[in-house]
């Protein structure tokens, strides 16, 4: 698992930024509806103190001013009759209206009674004060209201989030146990579940690892046993040519077989137990071209090294040496004529042939993908390909297969960070 995985993810994917935008969400509707329901409360309060008002004092004081008694209004009011109306006024309609005259707000109700139009106007009327402040407490409360909501979402997001953080660090950095398991809650019951999980692969790792290796160890003594004998028979047999080739093929064989079990015993170590060095490319290449060039001797296949932009390889030059080693042996041995060419491009170690190309199983394992049910038994994925894949594992190198018409092409894309891979 890399870094990143277990860092903070980019800001438009950020669990926490979404429990807060949730949080606010919540906060602007409740408010807004809130909003609607205390702006249609005020307007009411505004009718029944203001509106009726008027009308109880119109009631009051129609009679009174027809029957000529004196009209003696409240401070603010002021009751007008017929003429009486000031000439400001008089274009309103029958009703309340709120008015601005010489930049003093009124509240003017207009109708007519027994003695013809009348108005009541209010002069000093304090609701609009009132208004005014319930709505800026309104504004306050909302802005409160969303600020809240804010850090509230902020403190939840970090409580839910951080342990989520805390866990996937651990995983990545490979922690000896991992924490939260002792938490009764979903976030206890996936680190328990991780943690579980984690120990049966690292069984299933260790065992094939020990397997590997103990394998491997028990098959050098024999290989050592058959090379040295095959030494002898070909020493016994410089002269015999019928004798001296089985032999030579069984010297060669014995020592591709040890070579094979020593690299193994290597994958089965630890990156970290290996002696990591810096190399370059070319030189590798050009080594294992010269290596196999017994593999196309009396055939019509060109080995070659086709060069190419040399760079620096950080690994263990034994793994290297077996992941280039074992394409170049692959392209030999299914190319029947034409070329095997390696070439350098980029931070990449290039192996094309000419042959008839891989078959289908073999490609599906290169891409990691289900082997088609047709393929029997290994059917050409070929125990070469299983170790480059498994090598470059090992290097954090990535192993690409390139589709092409006839023959194949697989490439060794080497990391450009000198740093081991974490297994």
């Amino acid at each position: 698992m890399s870094k990143e995985t277990a860092g903070a993810p980019g800001s438009g994917d950020s669990l926490r930024r979404r429990i807060t935008v949730a949080y606010l969400t919540f906060a602007g509707v409740s408010v807004i509806l809130f909003a609607v329901v205390a702006a249609l409360a005020v307007e009411g309060i505004e009718v029944r103190l203001v509106d009726e008002r008027l009308e109880e004092v119109a009631e009051w004081a129609g009679p009174r001013f027809a029957g000529g008694l004196p009209v003696e209004m409240p401070a603010g009011l002021s009751y007008h009759q017929g003429e009486g109306i000031p000439r400001s006024l008089r274009s309103l309609p029958d009703g309340v209206e709120e008015v601005t005259i010489d930049g003093v707000d009124l509240h003017v109700l207009k109708g007519r009674n027994a003695g013809g139009e009348f108005a009541v106007v209010d002069h000093d009327s304090a609701y609009e004060k009132i208004e005014l402040v319930v709505y800026s407490m309104f504004a306050v409360a909302f802005l409160g209201f969303m600020g809240f909501a804010v850090i509230l979402g902020r403190f939840l997001g970090n409580r839910i989030v951080n342990p989520i953080v805390e866990l996937a660090r651990a995983v990545d950095e490979r922690a000896p146990e991992l924490p939260l398991q002792e938490r009764g809650d979903e976030l206890g019951l996936l680190s328990r579940t991780i943690a579980g999980h984690t120990a049966e692969l690292k069984q299933f790792l260790d065992r094939e690892r020990f397997f590997t290796g103990d394998v491997s160890h028990e098959l050098r003594t024999p290989l050592t046993v058959i090379a040295g004998a095959a030494e002898v028979l070909m020493a016994q047999t410089k002269h015999e040519a019928v004798l001296h080739a089985p032999a030579e093929r069984i010297y060669r064989a014995a020592r591709d077989a040890s070579n094979v079990t020593g690299m193994l015993l290597r994958l089965a170590r630890s990156p970290e137990q290996l002696e990591w060095t810096t190399m370059p490319a070319a030189a590798l290449a050009r080594e294992e071209v010269e290596r196999c060039q017994p593999l196309v001797v009396n055939r019509p296949v060109e080995l070659r090294f086709g060069g190419g932009e040399d760079f620096l390889v950080y690994g263990v030059r034994e793994l290297v040496m077996s992941a280039i080693g074992n394409l170049i042996r692959n392209g030999c041995q299914y190319t029947e004529r034409g070329i095997v060419e390696v070439t350098l491009r980029g931070r990449s170690v290039i192996v094309r042939d000419s042959g008839p190309g891989l078959p289908p199983a073999a490609q599906a394992r290169l891409r990691n993908e289900p082997i088609p049910a047709d393929a029997r038994g290994s059917s050409g994925t070929g125990l070469g390909l299983g170790i480059v894949q498994r090598i470059c594992a090992h290097l954090g190198a990535t192993l690409v297969l390139h589709e092409g018409q006839g023959g194949s092409c697989i490439e060794i894309r080497f990391p450009a960070s000198p740093e081991r891979p974490d297994h």
